[in-house]
């Protein structure tokens, strides 16, 4: 895949992620769990490798914050996850390590990465591993969500066509 090309689908991947991310949620007791930004993570790992995930992660966080939808724990969760998901993607070139990069990366990695945020910069009372709960939840479904559908689509020929074209 050229780079006009995949910069026109992490384009792509930018808008619908950033429209979408707080439109679909998950009721889960008193919390709502919003997947679409890990679900995006997942498609862009896949589709685009590392680079791109990375810049598609970080241009959804910054537009969600810009509109005022979104918090700046955002960036370190997506990001890191985005990345460890396609970094295991273009090292193995398996579904199920992609699902565990960005649910690791996200749900663990990123929550503790927010803890300086959330101390340091936003002077916040916080405890070292108050956002794996919820950074999990939601990276888990989100990542799950993509892997279910990555799973059907990926058989189809013309995506795996796409899909190494990506990669090279």
């Amino acid at each position: 895949m050229n780079k006009t090309l995949k910069m026109t689908v992490t384009a792509m991947l930018v808008a619908v992620g950033t429209l979408t991310s707080h439109m679909f949620y998950i009721p889960l007791g008193f919390a709502k769990v919003f997947p679409m930004q890990h679900f995006i993570n997942v498609l862009s790992a896949v589709l685009l490798g590392p680079a791109y995930a990375v810049i598609q992660a970080f241009s959804v966080s910054l537009l969600r914050n810009m509109m005022g939808t979104g918090s700046f724990f955002a960036f370190p969760g997506s990001m890191i996850g985005a990345f460890l998901a396609a970094y295991l993607y273009q090292k193995t070139k398996k579904l199920s390590l992609t699902f565990i990069g960005e649910t690791v990366g996200t749900g663990i990695l990123g929550a503790i990465a927010c803890y300086p945020i959330a101390t340091l910069l936003l002077g916040q009372n916080a405890a070292l591993f108050g956002f794996i709960p919820s950074f999990m939840v939601s990276s888990f479904a989100g990542a799950l969500f993509a892997f279910i559908l990555l799973s059907i689509v990926i058989k189809n020929p013309a995506f795996r066509d796409l899909q190494q074209k990506s990669l090279q």
